[in-house]
C-alpha cells in the first residue's frame, strides 16, 4: 500500500497509533500535540488529523470527537514507522526452563501455545508438526460393491482407513494386485510424488489399475491433510477481558467460533508457514480471517532446518506489534530449538 506523508503526517499518525495503544482512548488534537512533543497549534494538528482521515488511516468514533487508527493505519505504522522493542530472553527464562523438553514433542507444542498466551495476555496458537505424507504399505480390502477400504500404514507404523467408491466393482484379487503393484513401485515415495509419477504412467496401466491407484493416491492425500489439521489453541478466555471486545457479545461469538472450528485458522497459519520470519495479519486484511477486530502475529518454526509448523499470537487489533513481535520471534525460536534437540 503506497501513501504519500509528509514527515509532519507521519510523525503524527505514529504518535497517535502509539497513544491509542497504550490507553485505548480515542486521540483528541490536545492529547496528540502533547504526545507528539511537536510545537504545532492545535488547528494545524486537526488539519493533519483531517487529512489522515481521508486517507482512511485513521477514523472518528460516533461517540467521540477523538480518532483511532483503522486496519490501514495500523499496517503503516507496522510496516515504517514501528520501532522494535527487543525482549530481554531472561523474561522468557522462567517460562521454559521446565515446560519445553525435546523428549515430548507434543507437550512442546501446547506448553508453547500456553507461553504465547501467558506472555501475550491475549490467544497462543501453534500447530502441530506436520506428518510425513509418506506411506510404507497400502492395502485395499473390498467391502461391497464399489466400496473399498483403503489401509495406509506410516512409517512410523501409524494405520490410517479411508473408504473410497470407484467407478468399477474390482474383484479381491484385482485389488491384491494393484497394492503389491503400488508396494513394489511406490512404497517411501510422498503422497505428491506418487501423484506425479502417476501421471506419467496411467497410459502404461489397465484402466482399472489406473483408476484404482489413483483413487488411493487421493485417499491418501486427504488421510494426510485430516492428520495434519493439528492445532493447539490456548487462553481464548483472555479476549473476554478486552476492553475492545467485551461490549460487543456479538463479536466475541464469532471470534469463539473461529477458534472453536480451527478450519479457518488452519489455513492462515498454513499460509504464514510458507513465509520467512515473522508476520502481522491486521484486522480484516486477510479473507481468511475476516475479522475487523482481530489482529494475527505469526511465525514458522523448524525442526532441523525444515519447517515444520507455525505458531503465533491473536488478539485485537490495538496490541502492542512491537512486543508481540518479540514474544513469537524468540518463541519460534526456543519451540524450533526443543524440537530439534535428540
Amino acid at each position: 500500500m503506497k501513501t504519500m506523508l509528509d514527515d509532519r503526517a507521519k510523525y503524527l499518525l505514529k504518535a497517535l497509533v502509539e497513544r491509542y495503544i497504550a490507553d485505548g482512548q480515542p486521540v483528541g488534537s490536545r492529547t496528540l500535540s502533547r504526545a507528539s512533543g511537536l510545537e504545532l497549534s492545535a488547528a494545524t494538528i486537526r488539519n493533519v488529523m483531517a487529512d489522515l482521515e481521508e486517507l482512511g488511516l485513521i477514523v472518528s468514533p460516533h461517540t467521540s470527537a477523538g480518532r483511532v487508527p483503522t486496519a490501514r493505519g495500523y499496517r503503516l505504522f507496522v510496516d515504517t514507522m514501528m520501532t522494535a522493542r527487543p525482549l530481554s530472553l531472561d523474561e522468557l527464562a522462567h517460562q521454559t526452563r521446565d515446560q519445553l523438553q525435546p523428549d515430548q514433542p507434543q507437550r512442546v507444542i501446547s506448553n508453547a501455545a500456553q507461553m504465547l498466551s501467558s506472555l501475550s495476555q491475549f490467544v497462543g496458537v501453534v500447530t502441530a508438526p506436520r506428518k510425513a505424507t509418506v506411506f510404507r504399505h497400502i492395502e485395499f480390502l473390498r467391502l461391497g460393491e464399489r466400496r473399498i477400504l483403503v489401509i495406509l500404514v506410516a512409517p512410523d507404523g501409524d494405520v490410517q482407513n479411508r473408504v473410497i467408491f470407484t467407478a468399477q466393482d474390482p474383484t479381491q484379487s484385482q485389488l491384491v494386485e494393484a497394492s503389491n503393484l503400488l508396494n513394489a513401485h511406490y512404497t517411501g515415495l510422498s503422497i505428491e510424488e506418487m501423484r506425479e509419477r502417476l501421471k506419467h504412467e496411467v497410459e502404461q496401466l489397465r484402466a482399472d489399475m489406473a483408476s484404482l491407484m489413483q483413487a488411493a493416491v487421493q485417499a491418501g492425500g486427504e488421510v494426510m491433510a485430516e492428520s495434519n489439521d493439528n492445532l493447539v489453541v490456548s487462553g481464548e478466555r483472555n479476549l473476554l477481558t478486552v476492553q475492545d471486545f467485551s461490549s460487543d457479545l456479538g463479536s466475541l461469538r464469532r471470534m469463539f467460533d473461529l477458534f472453536e472450528q480451527k478450519t479457518q485458522l488452519m489455513r492462515l497459519l498454513d499460509g504464514s508457514s510458507r513465509a520467512e520470519g515473522v508476520n502481522i495479519y491486521i484486522g480484516g486484511e486477510s479473507q481468511t480471517v475476516p475479522f475487523e477486530e482481530l489482529s494475527v502475529v505469526s511465525a514458522p518454526y523448524q525442526i532441523d532446518g525444515q519447517v515444520v509448523g507455525t505458531l503465533g499470537v491473536i488478539g485485537p487489533t490495538r496490541m502492542a506489534y512491537d512486543r508481540m513481535i518479540e514474544i513469537v520471534d524468540i518463541t519460534s525460536r526456543l519451540v524450533s530449538n526443543a524440537l530439534s534437540q535428540k
